[in-house]
């Protein structure tokens, strides 16, 4: 009847707390542990078990899908959740497990070495007696990974050191895993100690950096939480560490250069990240002096190593990226028992806990780039560039105390043609990629022009997802450095040297459309400086066009305007400035719309592919094709016309409506060069010549106030602009 009340009362009167701890990351995960396990029965809850380990886990999602932790496989074991019991014959577990002191509560959760050492210190009668304690348990597998002489010292003196090492483990309060807060301090029982209390987000619970591994198993004068490692006294701040551990003689020296090293003595939650002395002497002896020397950087790599957050290494079943305390983040994983930095497995020890945070011992630095050289920003994607800027002696004419901006090309933009192009030549190339000022990618904007160290102007086009200079696109990747920044791009980039008209002028496979062009007077559109697209078929698409043909052609001077503007749009738009996939609607010069897409790197105009995109002229972009574009819903009234383009347009139905008329497009839509003439006052000489340039020239558009030049004479300025 009294074991009935026993049973009876704890479970009535322990609800509240249950419902309470639901709003918490262990209890959640708990929770999601039992929904796993519904088929299993009542009361059941899944875990995974890392595979070749004795290592279990109530999972978070993430790991639960992925079948892994730390990246290794893990099995899927079915367990009592904490409090129940099975029972003989039935399914799941629908007993309550007994409730009893805590000394007793050790061995119901399997806690024996724990207890024992509770039994022979003498610390069973305090266990079994009243008040309300909270018992971090070390497991059975926890006492023999201790170190050998110092579970020998303890064995050895049992009335005293061990005595005093379990009672380091109690607080003389009851608290369940809910009210186990993330940066909590606790006071132990022995000496005041502290024990720092870490709860994540992916229900992982630890004390000192041990983890809990079975929680909240209620006793009648307390609680008992098993953890997975012997909790050992907590030692001074962080600085204390450092500055007393010879093999973190460089670390100190940095962080004392860098005025970073009073930082780890305050109160806070750090993860220190702390390379060893070999770790610093395996950097290049230039590197590190350099950083050194430079009070910036020195502080950037220091804290580089810092995160805000304390970060055991228990709580990490997966990567992640934590800012650091230099502003960048890292991305801090695991790989089966060992630690990740970046990828990269470089811990050597961990979880060594202090006042203050947690520290972690490293074999590499990190570097972070706001420390590096622009030089030495490029990724294993852009060595082919900081290679031949290191060759041509680009790379040694960049000043540590200058500011750059390198737009860097991926390697697979280099051809071998390119790369054996005579030195003068590819260097040229290599200073087109070279801005003598520092822009990062949030200052870059539409219509801008950047200046190399060649002296060429480069422009810069803002699309809605990407962002291009000249013709080429940047991708993911860019960085700052201690004296630049760099901009990753797909292409090598081609700075435009002539005009839309120079370039169809130079290049025979447009000698048609170029002819077209000018006889519809369309010569100074594609002269004149402005910011257009041009869609150019080749002479490949008017095979088939007579003489004849293009005579009716250019008599219809509105027809074939209409034709050929259909072809122009206001703007540049570089190729690979289009989002992939979809369709982008432009304007013509027309009036028509044309349909833009890229699909697998090839442009598409009107479903029409590009066979060569993005060259670039000073006063705009040509997108080369081989058929003549018509706007599918402007009809044709002329017979003749009709059969000359259903000669050149296959791909269409052109409309036919008898005596319709091509509308008149004149030609106010640019704005020409406008020419500045100077023409001194006085004499029959300048009469002469103004008569003579007003009659040659456009008509006078507006005429500027007269101002007095030096000596007295009068100048007129007169602005001449085309009707």
């Amino acid at each position: 009847m009294k074991i009935f009340f026993l049973f009876t009362f704890s479970t009535f009167f322990w609800s509240p707390f249950e419902q309470a701890a639901a709003s918490v990351h262990y209890d959640k995960i708990l929770t999601h542990s039992r929904i796993r396990a519904r088929d299993q029965g009542q009361n059941v809850c899944a875990l995974q078990q890392v595979m070749g380990t004795k290592k279990k886990y109530f999972s978070t999602c993430r790991n639960w899908y992925q079948g892994a932790i730390c990246g290794k496989k893990a099995t899927v074991l079915y367990e009592c959740c904490p409090g129940y019991m099975k029972m003989d014959g039935m399914r799941g577990c629908p007993a309550v497990a007994p409730i009893d002191h805590v000394y007793g509560t050790l061995g119901i959760v399997g806690a024996t070495s724990t207890q024992h050492y509770s039994d022979i210190s003498k610390l069973r009668g305090e266990l079994e007696g009243r008040g309300s304690f909270t018992f971090f348990a070390p497991s059975s597998e926890a006492w023999e990974q201790l170190n050998s002489e110092i579970h020998r010292n303890l064995i050895d003196n049992v009335n005293i050191e061990l005595y005093s090492a379990l009672h380091h483990h109690m607080v003389n309060k009851r608290m369940l895993t809910k009210d186990l807060k993330n940066g909590m301090t606790l006071v132990s029982m022995y000496n005041d100690q502290k024990l720092l209390i870490n709860h994540y987000p992916n229900g992982v619970v630890t004390v000192n950096c041990a983890r809990v591994i079975y929680g909240n198993q209620i006793a009648t004068n307390g609680v008992v939480h098993v953890i997975d490692r012997v909790l050992t006294a907590v030692g001074n701040t962080i600085q204390d560490f450092i500055e007393v551990e010879d093999d973190l003689s460089s670390l100190r020296a940095a962080a004392i250069t860098s005025d970073v090293l009073d930082i780890l003595g305050k109160p806070g939650h750090y993860t220190l990240f702390a390379p060893t002395n070999e770790a610093f002497e395996r950097l290049p002896r230039g590197l590190l002096e350099r950083i050194m020397g430079d009070k910036v950087a020195s502080e950037a790599l220091v804290k580089f190593h810092i995160l805000n957050t304390l970060q055991c290494s228990e709580a990490i079943t997966g990567g992640a990226a934590y800012e650091t305390l230099e502003g960048n983040t890292v991305e801090v994983g695991c790989d089966g028992e060992s630690l990740t930095v970046n990828g990269v497995k470089m811990v050597k020890r961990k979880d060594i806990v202090t006042s203050n945070g947690v520290i972690h011992l490293i074999d590499e630095v990190l570097i972070p780039d706001s420390a590096k050289q622009v030089t030495e920003l490029g990724g294993a994607q852009q060595t082919t560039f900081t290679d031949l800027m290191i060759q041509l002696g680009l790379a040694s004419s960049l000043r540590p105390e200058g500011q750059y901006t390198l737009l860097v090309p991926l390697n697979g933009a280099f051809s071998d043609d390119t790369l054996r192009m005579d030195q003068r030549r590819l260097k040229t190339i290599l200073q087109n990629h070279i801005i003598n000022v520092k822009v990062g990618l949030n200052e870059l904007y539409n219509g801008q022009e950047l200046e190399t160290i060649g002296g060429k102007l480069l422009r810069v086009f803002l699309y809605r997802t990407a962002v291009c200079i000249e013709n080429s696109c940047m991708v993911r990747g860019s960085k700052e450095g201690r004296n630049g920044f760099i901009h990753i791009l797909r292409q090598i980039i081609n700075p435009a040297e002539k005009t839309l008209h120079e370039m169809l002028r130079n290049d025979k496979r447009f000698s048609v459309f170029l002819s077209l062009v000018k006889a519809a007077d369309l010569d100074d559109v594609l002269s004149q400086p402005g910011k257009w697209t041009l869609f150019v078929p080749t002479n490949d698409a008017f095979k088939g066009l007579t003489d004849d043909d293009k005579d009716i052609l250019i008599r219809d001077k509105n027809a074939l305007r209409n034709i050929l503007l259909y072809h122009l749009t206001q703007g540049v738009f570089i190729g690979s400035g289009f989002e992939p996939g979809v369709t982008n609607i432009l304007k013509t010069i027309q009036g028509g719309k044309l349909y833009l897409k890229t699909v697998n790197d090839t442009l598409l105009i009107n479903e029409l592919k590009s066979r060569e995109s993005d060259l670039m002229a000073t006063n705009g972009v040509i997108h080369v094709i081989d058929k003549l574009l018509y706007p599918a819903d402007l009809p044709v009234g002329n017979d003749q016309l009709l059969t000359i383009l259903k000669k050149l347009i296959k791909y269409i139905q052109i409309k036919f409506v008898r005596g319709s008329a091509f509308k008149e497009i004149p030609l106010t839509f640019y704005s020409p060069e406008i020419k500045y003439t100077r023409i001194t006052a006085g004499g029959s000489d300048n009469e002469e010549k103004l008569k003579k340039l007003l009659e040659d020239e456009a008509p006078v558009r507006k005429e500027q106030p007269t101002r007095r030049t030096q000596g007295g004479t009068a100048r007129r300025r007169t602005r001449l602009a085309y009707p």
